[in-house]
């Protein structure tokens, strides 16, 4: 203080007031349990496991739990993002490395992640329900950082496609299932476990996968020399990768790693990193092949027959994660809303804003069971089910978690359109998952193929929805409406979407009205099932229990 200036009655009421008073603001939600303040998904978890999950288990989830809703998980998170990985081309003698580099935070939330056996566990375990409860698991830790499950998820999917070759599976599996994270580029006898990625998506193909150029040309030794480029191939600091090639007898798939077995470097040159709109703390990249050596995985020309059981294990996570996006989004706008007053009266109190926040828990609550059913029909082998179910919760799940994000974020005005809540990250990330493994016409037109050229599947999918007949006339008259429509098979293209949607809401209504709270299943049907049902939230008709559904999805500490 200058000295100059001297200490009056006046100037000592100046120094006292206090304009940093903080009034008004939401402690925050961290650190909190996020399994058990999760009831949907604590409810569809118990409603489809088998029988009573083991001490192991039940432990295994509550450790995720409490590290999923942690400060330090949290940190994790915003350090991952905020120090992207950054490519290495060359050492600085001038030698080819292609390598990422990544923060320190990355390799920890990996670490976690691969100790927890989300990455592979379910196939080896020999454990009930093994893809349930890690479907479980992934759901609450993908609420951490999406950007960093990518490689998990690839590890995971990765396995059942290696089945395609006997002497693959048995080089690879042990090591994509090991609960060991092993990070950077060795010979694969020298690790203690490894990750996978794929190599699909080329410049002019795109989903179109059958245009690819990449061409594989066998060597007489058992290889395939590869030559082409990939136009996305993200983690590309994998051990091994699945990758589409043109070979002598058509499309097909092979394996690449990285390292070769004698220690060389596989050629696998890294053109650039993408700069992406969210994800940013996992590397996609382009690859160039130039004489990289790949094996064989299934017959020549089977590549996508031989690839799709990858692509239905990445598409599941799709879902889960796009859940988990909806249940995280959900669980910051309802305690924002819980510990924060406007014009007198507590947010959640509002009639207007329990409105919307109901609305967004029946969203979330309808893609967690929906998430969760379709790992349970992965332990039950119930692959006609899976055939329409799985592209019908991609299209819609993922189709709606932006908007339910963004409404999220509006819940929080101002604050959620700051870094430090977590929502604008949240809010980048949101859109991905319905890009990665098919886009919403693609999902739709696969759900088309089903259809019209798999009867099996169709007949699962009206068993699982026939078991609810009868329980709610709304969800009766949906039924038949949409069944109605499938006759119409002139258009039946041009409506593939609306298709789509109508298809998984009636799934998703059968599933609330035999499981979920009857304000739940209610709600659902209510403002989801009609003709006229809009897309925007908040807008349940009256007579719900908003009230309940709110308070059932709110967190607590």
């Amino acid at each position: 203080m200058d000295a100059s200036i001297p200490a009056t009655p006046q100037n000592a009421s100046v120094r006292s007031r206090s304009t940093h008073a903080v009034t008004n603001q939401p402690p925050p939600l961290a650190p909190y349990d996020a399994r058990a303040n999760d009831a949907a998904l604590t409810d569809a978890y118990a409603r489809f496991v088998g029988a009573d999950p083991s001490p192991q288990t039940t432990e295994r989830l509550t450790e995720i739990g409490h590290l999923a809703g942690s400060e330090q998980a949290r940190d994790w998170a915003f350090q991952a993002n905020r120090n992207p990985p950054v490519l290495r081309t060359h050492d600085r003698y001038g030698h080819r490395i292609d390598e990422v580099e990544f923060h320190p935070a990355w390799h920890t939330l990996m670490d976690q992640a691969v100790g927890f056996g989300m990455h592979g566990a379910p196939w080896t375990s020999g454990e009930p329900d093994a893809h349930l409860t890690r479907a479980a698991g992934y759901y609450l830790w993908h609420q951490v950082e999406a950007g960093h499950c990518c490689p998990i998820t690839m590890t995971y999917a990765a396995v059942p496609a290696l089945r395609a070759s006997d002497e693959l599976s048995a080089l690879w599996t042990p090591l994509l299932t090991a609960r060991s994270y092993d990070p950077g580029l060795r010979a694969p006898a020298t690790k203690g476990g490894a990750l996978a990625g794929m190599g699909m998506t080329e410049k002019q193909g795109g989903s179109d996968v059958r245009a690819n150029t990449t061409r594989a040309e066998a060597t007489g030794d058992g290889t395939y020399v590869l030559t082409g480029h990939k136009w996305f191939c993200s983690a590309p600091m994998c051990d091994v990768f699945l990758v589409l090639a043109q070979a002598a007898g058509g499309l097909s798939c092979f394996v690449v790693p990285r390292v070769l077995p004698d220690g060389s470097r596989n050629p696998f040159a890294l053109q650039r990193l993408k700069d992406k709109l969210g994800n940013r703390s996992n590397a996609s990249s382009e690859v160039e092949f130039d004489g990289t050596v790949g094996w064989l995985l299934g017959d020549e020309g089977r590549g996508v027959p031989t690839i799709i059981e990858m692509v239905a294990a990445t598409r599941l996570d799709c879902v889960l994660g796009s859940a988990a996006q909806m249940r995280k989004a959900v669980a910051e706008a309802t305690w924002h809303a819980a510990h924060r007053s406007a014009f007198g009266a507590v947010l959640a109190d509002q009639p207007a804003m329990t409105n919307v926040l109901a609305d967004l828990a029946v969203e979330q609550e309808a893609a967690t069971w929906l998430a969760l059913r379709l790992a349970h029909a992965v332990d039950a082998g119930e692959q006609a089910f899976l055939r329409l179910a799985l592209p019908l919760g991609k299209y819609l799940v993922c189709k709606r978690t932006p908007w339910l994000v963004a409404e999220a974020l509006e819940c929080l005005g101002g604050n959620g359109y700051v870094e430090d809540s977590g929502l604008p990250m949240l809010f980048r990330e949101s859109p991905l998952n319905s890009l990665w493994e098919g886009s919403g016409s693609v999902q739709a037109l696969d759900v088309l193929r089903a259809l019209q050229r798999e009867p099996e599947a169709l007949e699962a999918y009206l068993s699982e929805i026939g078991a609810a007949r009868g329980a709610d006339a709304r969800l009766d008259a949906a039924t038949d409406e949409v069944l109605r429509s499938l006759a119409d098979l002139e258009s039946l293209e041009f409506r593939a979407r609306r298709m789509a949607e109508r298809l998984a809401l009636v799934l998703q209504g059968s599933l609330l009205v035999r499981h979920a709270p009857a304000a739940v299943a209610d709600a659902f049907c209510a403002s989801r099932l009609g003709r006229d049902a809009g897309g925007t939230f908040g807008t349940l008709p009256v007579g719900v229990d908003a009230k309940a559904i709110v308070e059932r999805a709110t967190p607590r500490r």
